[in-house]
């Protein structure tokens, strides 16, 4: 990628609230950025990676990416980490003993939360990890504060040696507004000292090391009370109070500007003594947070007689819908009733792959395979749940699907003693977190059939580079894995490893209906790239002759978008069974000639678009 040229001093810039993170980190002098893609973080390395001056890289998971930062902060340079609500998780291992550690030059892990489920199988409150951990945790309500609190989270964290969270949501991140920047200020790494009883955690140091991370709690919630970052507000209408962070805050300030709110921008560890100041300015004080009541909860064991979720939802975004009703239940007004949105009459767009993706042709298969239990993962390819496949039966985390076929198999009961097991995971899940899944059920010889669908991408989060395409995170050319060689060594016998093109129907569907018959682990790889990269070559279109269409729909069930129903019918047949038909067309402008649909088609309909000239228009009628 081509480097950001730096904005002028003191400049205004429209910025997400990922951009104005990846602005304050260049500024703030970082040396060495890490990450691994996810919705809704991923930007923010994506624009790191454009400025010069640092160092910045796709890690093939969140722990790693993490344990990366955590050597250049070792090492006395500024580092940052980010990573989605789910990614910590994967990350907590290192973080839960970094945080007696401690580090040397400021260490910085913004944590995206997806308030709302828009693109995660679950929704988690990061400001549990600074409790869980003992470190602090700053929460901006827009763009200007994301950037804003990125700078002071670096002072912070070589103020108390300590890493902090800078928590934030998809609104935030995703949301732009303007922000006033600066320019980058060089930070000079003092170096790694060796400390062995500071940084070899072995049981004796580590114990040693717990009474400072408790001292250190003392000294945040000191500063937490004085902090500039956590605020009153004051108000006229002293009925209600509010304590709210991030985007909640500004939720509360559009319902009720008249009501006094204290903001907490340093939200971790709470204020307590900030918390009864508001309270003794109002009636009733209601505490607003996404999604946990984390606040809510150490305020009443204070003794502070504060309302929370009692009235507010444990879920979802608090937008003005939200907090408008509940609020006016407890003040005993009228529910403000809003006019219902009628929405317009559309045709309905589930989720669905992209035209031509080459997960296409495998999930259709698998769908034309009897008798299976197919474990998923996260990815693109979760997609293949829905229709007109519906071939996958599980779906929990990055790597799992691995795991669990293993344990589908090992656990299977008398009703599923035929039932033949299938894993289906992407190139970047398995590096992510699927090789120890294959390694253990190879090791313990399970009866599974991997399905490795090598896409050359990370698809889910736009296309990111990854060990598995040859190119790092800046487009220069890397070592590329062989995933063959790879799962080699991971013990899958050679016999078993089959490298298939999934737009080759008849060969895919043979590989998958004989290797799931082996009683034992086989890995069937599939090597055609994303649609979506440059990797991918688009051949020449296809269309439908209407009259060779005889409605049969075969080439629905491949599910590509490109498809359209035009008409629907019924036919009797002579047995006297009524069968459902589906005429089509293929929108040839988007149609990228991958042949997925041409070889299901029984009566040869669908063939290579052939335009037709404004002459031969003419000739048929068509007026000018």
């Amino acid at each position: 990628m081509a480097a950001v040229m730096p904005a002028p001093a003191a400049s205004r810039l429209l910025l997400s609230g990922n951009e104005a993170v990846a602005r304050a980190v260049w500024e703030a002098g970082v040396k060495v950025a890490a990450a691994y893609p996810g919705t809704p973080s991923t930007e923010m390395l994506e624009v790191i990676s454009t400025y010069p001056d640092l160092y910045a890289e796709w890690s093939v998971n969140e722990k790693v990416s993490l344990e990366v930062a955590i050597g250049a902060a070792y090492a006395g340079s500024r580092a940052f980490c980010c990573m989605k609500h789910v990614g910590m998780n994967v990350a907590s291992d290192a973080l839960m003993t970094l945080t007696l550690t401690g580090v040397i030059g400021g260490l910085v892990i913004a944590i995206a939360d997806d308030v709302g489920l828009s693109s995660s199988q679950n929704e988690q409150d990061s400001r549990y990890w600074g409790r869980f951990a003992h470190v602090p945790v700053l929460e901006p309500a827009d763009s200007q504060e994301a950037y804003a609190m990125t700078l002071e989270a670096y002072a912070l964290s070589e103020q108390f040696q300590v890493p902090v969270i800078l928590r934030m949501t998809t609104r935030i991140n995703h949301v732009k507004s303007l922000v006033q920047v600066g320019e980058r200020v060089a930070h000079r790494g003092a170096g790694f000292k060796k400390e062995p009883g500071r940084f070899v955690m072995v049981p004796g140091n580590a114990g040693k090391r717990i009474p400072l991370m408790f001292k250190r709690d003392i000294e945040l919630r000191a500063l937490a009370e004085t902090s500039a970052l956590n605020f009153i507000e004051p108000g006229a209408d002293r009925r209600l109070g509010f304590i709210a962070s991030g985007p909640a805050y500004m939720h509360v300030k559009e319902c009720f500007p008249e009501a006094p709110v204290l903001k907490l921008g340093f939200s971790w560890p709470v204020p307590f003594e900030k918390c009864r100041e508001l309270a003794a300015l109002v009636d009733q004080v209601v505490v607003v947070e996404e999604v946990e009541p984390l606040v809510e909860t150490e305020l009443k064991a204070q003794g502070l007689k504060v309302i929370g979720k009692e009235i507010l939802p444990l879920q979802g975004e608090l937008a003005p819908n939200v907090l408008k009703p509940a609020i006016a239940k407890l003040l005993g007004e009228p529910v403000p009733v809003s006019s219902p949105v009628v929405p317009l009459p559309v045709f309905p767009r589930p989720p669905t792959m992209c035209v031509a993706c080459p997960h296409l042709g495998v999930y259709y298969t698998l769908s034309q395979v009897r008798n299976l239990t197919i474990s998923g993962d996260i990815g693109c390819y979760t997609l293949g749940a829905g229709h007109p496949w519906n071939a996958l039966d599980t779906c929990v985390s990055m790597g799992a699907s691995m795991g669990m076929a293993l344990g589908l198999d090992k656990g299977r009961g008398e009703a599923d003693k035929d039932k033949r097991i299938v894993a289906v995971i992407g190139d970047s899940t398995f590096l992510h977190m699927g090789m120890q899944g294959l390694l253990d059920m190879v090791y313990n010889k399970g009866n599974v059939t991997v399905l490795l669908l090598d896409n050359r991408a990370v698809g889910m989060t736009g296309g990111q580079d990854n060990p598995g395409n040859g190119r790092d995170i800046y487009g220069e050319e890397a070592p590329r894995v062989d995933f063959a060689k790879l799962v080699a060594a991971l013990g899958v016998k050679e016999e078993r490893i089959h490298t298939v093109n999934p737009y080759e129907l008849p060969v895919l569907f043979k590989t998958i209906r004989d290797e799931v018959k082996v009683p034992e682990v086989s890995v069937i790889i599939t090597d055609q790239p994303c649609v979506l990269i440059k990797d991918y070559h688009k051949l020449k279109p296809f269309e439908v002759i209407d009259d060779k269409c005889t409605g049969c729909g075969n080439c629905i069930d491949v599910g590509c978008p490109a498809i359209h129903v035009t008409r629907r019918a019924k036919e009797i047949k002579p047995s006297g069974r009524e069968v459902d038909l589906a005429f089509v067309r293929i929108e040839s402008s988007v149609c990228t000639g991958c042949t997925l649909c041409v070889q299901p088609c029984a009566p040869g309909a669908i063939v290579h678009y052939a335009p037709v000239s404004p002459i031969q228009l003419v000739k048929k009628g068509c007026p000018a």
